[in-house]
């Protein structure tokens, strides 16, 4: 598909996926990709991870894919497994020239559908191109899964809601000074410059016990309030 693409329409840009290791991403560079998009399974509303028993966690795959891409100079998409502007600024230090944020602006005033409320909590419904309610409402989500010709469809994602998070007039200006400080304080004065570092062995990603996650989120406190912005 991709060669037939790029032989019959050379000016068009090619973004392929998705892939999680270096040698899926070869076919794909070598078949004429512009752009790889990375990540299977990693998303808050799929499950195909659990049900097709294939993918990756998102961080190796990213990297993974990343540093074998950018041989060839082909940029990569993280898609999948971003739940804050901390996420964003983690796959940009991984390789990613960009992030998929899907479950992160779904609860937008501006993303499809009605808001409702339940429990005092005003909601949005999201649900995954891979569930039966978008395969079955919608032929290019079940054709995404080459299941627009089968009898019985195999889910790979879910239906479910997701709590308002206002306008992204708001939110995505805070998203981007989110990235703006994790770069300050890890040293960086650009994307670039911090991917530099990372593949230099400047940036390290090191692991962190269960004990050290408590550790680094809010914590002893009999009450709080969260306000992200």
């Amino acid at each position: 598909m991709i060669r037939y693409i790029k032989r019959n329409h050379p000016e068009l840009q090619v973004i392929a996926g998705n892939v999680v290791t270096a040698g899926q991403a070869k076919n794909l560079i070598d078949a004429g990709a512009d752009a790889l998009r990375v990540g299977m399974g990693s998303g808050s509303i799929c499950i195909t991870q659990e049900v097709m028993a294939v993918g990756r966690p998102q961080g190796t795959a990213v990297y993974k894919v990343a540093e074998y891409a950018r041989h060839f100079g082909v940029p990569v998409i993280a898609d999948g497994g971003i739940t804050t502007v901390g996420h964003i600024t983690k796959c940009l230090a991984l390789g990613a020239s960009a992030g998929m944020m899907g479950s992160l602006l779904a609860g937008t005033t501006e993303a499809p559908g009605e808001y409702f409320f339940s429990d005092g909590v005003r909601l949005k419904k999201y649900r995954g191109m891979g569930s039966l309610d978008a395969m079955e409402k919608n032929k290019a989500s079940a054709s995404r899964y080459f299941s627009e010709h089968d009898k019985l469809k195999v889910a790979q994602g879910v239906s479910g809601s997701i709590v308002d998070k206002g306008s992204v007039h708001k939110f995505v200006p805070y998203l981007i000074a989110g990235i703006q400080h994790g770069c300050q304080d890890i040293g960086a004065r650009s994307l670039t410059e911090l991917r530099e570092k990372m593949y230099s062995g400047e940036v390290r990603f090191e692991k962190r016990t269960p004990s050290a996650q408590m550790e680094g989120s809010v914590h002893s406190l009999h009450s709080y309030e969260k306000r992200l912005f």
